[in-house]
């Protein structure tokens, strides 16, 4: 039986791979999802998690049309990304813009809780490099930055390494941990404790598979 009161969490990238484990784990613990997503194709995947599909492309959509969507929400989380295989003006439409996007947006629709899953070594990208990594670490920086400033309740998640590998409920999380792979279920799982709890409002923490179960070390950054 669920502890908690169902929380409505709309998740941004609602297709991405660590947003489907999310939207599982989400669901099956009783709460609410929306996944806003670019594709329609996608929407029978995101309702096989448990999630209601909304189609908006954050690309082209504005804050009025965003904020519409996140009315009656709870939470929002940013899971959006380029993916690994776009170019430099992407990482900033989807990486940065988008998760700036949302941020405006909750603010306009009322919402005050913001989780974005981030990057480690997001504030180390260099300015001056046109490695499309660099640029993806400049993009992500960029966005924490900004969430930051947006007055919200926010929490920005930096995993290490990404793995497809089963979930061991175990993690190492702090202001900065040694970089290691983290499976994106144990990331999702992370995630649902801290849109359950309050502890991690205001923290920027990095998260690596580890030896601490996932809801002490997330409690533990409180």
């Amino acid at each position: 039986m669920n502890s908690h009161s169902p929380i409505r969490i709309a998740i941004a990238g609602g297709h991405g791979q660590i947003a489907l484990h999310l939207e599982r784990r989400l669901t099956a613990a009783g709460h609410h999802c929306t996944a806003i997503i670019r594709n329609p194709d996608q929407a029978d995947d995101v309702r096989a998690a448990g999630a209601e599909p909304v189609v908006l492309d954050l690309e082209k959509a504005n804050v009025d049309e965003l904020a519409a969507t996140l009315t009656g929400h709870d939470v929002v989380v940013f899971a959006a990304g380029a993916g690994p295989s776009s170019g430099a003006q992407r990482k900033a439409t989807v990486d940065r813009d988008g998760a700036i996007l949302l941020a405006n947006a909750a603010t306009q629709a009322g919402i005050q809780r913001y989780v974005m899953i981030s990057a480690m070594a997001a504030d180390e990208g260099d300015p001056e490099s046109d490695d499309i990594f660099q640029i993806y670490l400049v993009a992500k920086g960029d966005a924490d930055r900004a969430v930051r400033e947006s007055g919200l309740d926010w929490t920005i998640v930096r995993p290490g390494r990404l793995t497809d590998d089963e979930p061991t409920g175990l993690v190492d999380a702090g202001e900065a941990v040694e970089r290691a792979a983290i499976s994106r279920a144990d990331v999702a799982a992370v995630l649902v404790a801290v849109i359950e709890g309050v502890a991690t409002i205001g923290a920027t923490f990095e998260v690596v598979a580890g030896s601490t179960p996932i809801d002490d070390a997330v409690n533990a950054l409180g």
